[in-house]
């Protein structure tokens, strides 16, 4: 099953338009669906698909060669496979004189049996491939090594003519994966699972949330041990990083609140930071209104998939390996709504974002961010910094009542008088589960959604 990825199809498609030589770099981390991505290119346009296995390079050779004469029809080639990244790059350059897409993926293997293989790659690329109208692509699931490759120190800087950072889905791009479950309980799932679609093929949306979770909680589960996997892949002492992680996944999400959550030193816990940012698990905010200088940083998991996992199941796994999976599914429903408050709030996020795509806000902003000063916090604040406009936004996974919404708004009003903006144009609004009486509160001048709105929102084509 695909489903998805139209922007990341449409800029494959846009350039294999081009008629002219292109060289693209794909990655991401495993499970987030780029081999599912390009095969589906592939399956459109046709090419060659050339996945590089842990051996021998001589073997990983011989893999090709087979490969690449089925394609041609080249017997010869079967019969005598390349001896040499040369010989294999010459071949392409000599086929590349009308279009052809060649893929190869989890290249990382490549370059583990022969470091040099960039420097091959620069040379022809240089020397001929430039010149033909090859659409290579290379992919691999080592974020710090493609990033490598991507590097002004690689052989590689300079000839790539695009590169592709393939991500999780967004909240509502991820919706399709489990279409039997209400909006209520995909919140809850996506707040599990995340956007990978790996993960969100697991769980089964004609069983309940509860159900799933007992499946989740076992020793031999995908779910239960991918989140390790993934992680010691790319870390080389993870130990502390597990430290740092599950601090974050409690709620500790200053610098002050990690060193004292797991005992580190504060340039320690710089350290590992800065390598957890940097491969994409870990994000630092400031308020919305600061420089990104700013001292007032916080640090929050990226993933809903491993804030989860680390809240729930790493400090869990004894109950886990004993067998004893339902008495923590129990244990996290009893406490799914409080951990939902921080989902909910990041899928407000990427929903005012999709409605500032189809201008039916207020204003088309252009920064949204939290905003926080002593003790007093705002969830979500819209700016339009040229014309001076402010929407103020509270988010409550919760159903509230006509009076609830109230007080909620008015609360909202006076910690946005707190707010140093002089002169601007203020908007508020709220998004909850469930509002009562929201049309009322629409015409009072808020801006109000729950989850009836969110159900009835399609990002494609910008409508409720």
């Amino acid at each position: 099953m695909f489903i998805n990825r139209k922007t990341e199809l449409s800029m494959l498609r846009e350039r294999l338009g081009r008629g002219k030589a292109e060289f693209i770099v794909v990655y991401g981390r495993r499970r987030v669906g780029k081999t599912a991505l390009l095969l589906e290119f592939l399956r459109q346009n046709g090419g060659v698909y050339l996945l590089a296995r842990e051996t021998s390079e001589a073997e990983n050779l011989r893999r090709f060669s087979q490969r690449i004469a089925e394609h041609f029809n080249d017997e010869f080639l079967s019969k005598n496979p390349f001896q040499s990244w040369d010989a294999f790059f010459e071949y392409l350059s000599q086929k590349s004189k009308e279009r052809l897409i060649v893929i190869i993926d989890e290249f990382p293997y490549l370059m583990k049996a022969n470091p040099a293989l960039p420097s091959i790659i620069q040379e022809y690329w240089d020397l001929k491939l430039s010149k033909s109208l090859i659409y290579l692509i290379i992919c691999g699931s080592s974020v710090s090594m493609m990033e490598r490759l991507l590097g002004y120190k690689s052989p590689l800087y300079g000839r790539r003519t695009a590169q592709l950072k393939v991500n999780p889905l967004g909240f509502f791009e991820a919706r399709a994966f489990l279409p039997g479950y209400p909006i209520g309980d995909f919140v809850r799932a996506y707040g599990i699972l995340g956007g990978t679609p790996a993960y969100l093929l697991e769980f089964d949306d004609s069983k309940s949330i509860e159900e799933n979770l007992k499946s989740y909680f076992r020793p031999d589960s995908f779910l239960y041990g991918d989140a390790r996997f993934v992680l010691m892949e790319e870390l080389d002492e993870p130990r502390n990083y597990f430290a740092i992680m599950e601090s974050l996944a409690r709620g500790k999400t200053t610098l002050g609140e990690i060193m004292n959550g797991t005992g580190l030193e504060r340039g320690t816990v710089g350290k590992y930071l800065s390598v957890l940012m940097d491969l994409g698990f870990v994000r630092r905010e400031v308020p919305v209104t600061a420089s990104r200088k700013s001292r007032k940083g916080r640090y929050y998991i990226v993933d809903p998939y491993f804030a989860f996992w680390f809240r729930y199941v790493h400090t869990n796994e004894d109950l886990v390996e004993t067998e004893q999976g339902d008495l923590l599914a129990e244990l996290v429903m009893d406490d799914l709504n409080e951990y939902l408050g921080w989902v909910f709030e990041e899928v407000a996020r990427q929903f005012l974002i999709e409605l500032n795509k189809t201008g039916k806000l207020p204003f088309r902003f252009t920064k949204i961010g939290r905003w926080w000063r002593k003790g007093e916090e705002i969830d979500l604040v819209a700016l339009n910094e040229r014309e001076k406009q402010a929407l103020f936004v509270e988010t409550k996974w919760k159903d509230l009542s006509k009076r609830e919404a109230r007080g909620v708004l008015k609360d909202l009003k006076r910690k946005a008088g707190l707010v140093e903006l002089e002169g601007w144009e203020h908007y508020y609004g709220l998004v909850a589960r469930g509002v009562e009486g929201k049309e009322g509160l629409r015409e009072d001048g808020f801006v109000i959604w729950d989850l009836k709105d969110f159900e009835r929102f399609v990002p494609s084509k910008g409508e409720f």
